[in-house]
């Protein structure tokens, strides 16, 4: 028997009336079906951020959720051809608990769909020392992918790209963990 992955569920948005809430109760609810994993919520709408990035708790409370994950699944909106600032907080808040794990992306927008942020963020992560998963679930006009109660309209449609990344995602995160296990990643290039 294959052991639970932990997954990091990390929004991308704090905005007021986000479209992130649609798509996580989505991606929740097939998760929940799929199976395999144990599902902790990054929320940055729950934590506090200045200028300078997000408060002690916040950050302690950040990288505690990173640093027990086994892979991160992100969802990133797309604003103004790039990522939201809050995610980069994020994502900067911490450097050692991304390593040597796999992140995957849902990526929602207009007419792009997210892409371009998810680029932007394979470079990011890459200098995080993760590993970014080709496969990505990106939904263009979102808004017009969902009913009014949040019911994907085209259910299978969406389903089966999300249900190959996380395989995927699972995979890689098997496969990581268990090197993690026998080496410790700092120590690999020493």
């Amino acid at each position: 028997m294959k052991e639970t992955i932990r997954v990091t569920l990390i929004y991308g948005s704090a905005r007021e009336g986000r479209f992130c809430d649609t798509v996580a109760d989505w991606v929740l609810s097939e998760l929940r079906e799929l199976g395999g994993c144990e599902v902790s919520i990054l929320d940055p709408a729950e934590l506090t951020f200045s200028g300078k990035g997000p408060d002690e708790l916040s950050a302690a409370a950040i990288e505690a959720k990173l640093e027990t994950a086994d892979a991160f699944l992100i969802l990133v909106p797309e604003y103004n051809h790039g990522y939201p600032a809050v995610l980069k907080a994020m994502i900067d808040s911490a450097y050692r608990p991304w390593h040597a794990k796999p992140v995957a992306f849902v990526s929602y927008g207009g007419i792009s769909g997210g892409l371009r942020a998810v680029e932007q963020l394979r470079q990011v992560f890459a200098e995080l020392h993760a590993v970014a998963i080709r496969d990505t679930v990106s939904l263009a006009h979102v808004w017009s992918q969902f009913d009014s109660q949040g019911h994907p309209f085209r259910p299978a449609q969406m389903k089966g790209p999300l249900i190959v990344m996380m395989r995927r995602l699972f995979w890689w995160a098997r496969a990581l963990r268990n090197a993690r296990a026998e080496t410790v990643y700092d120590s690999a290039a020493a």
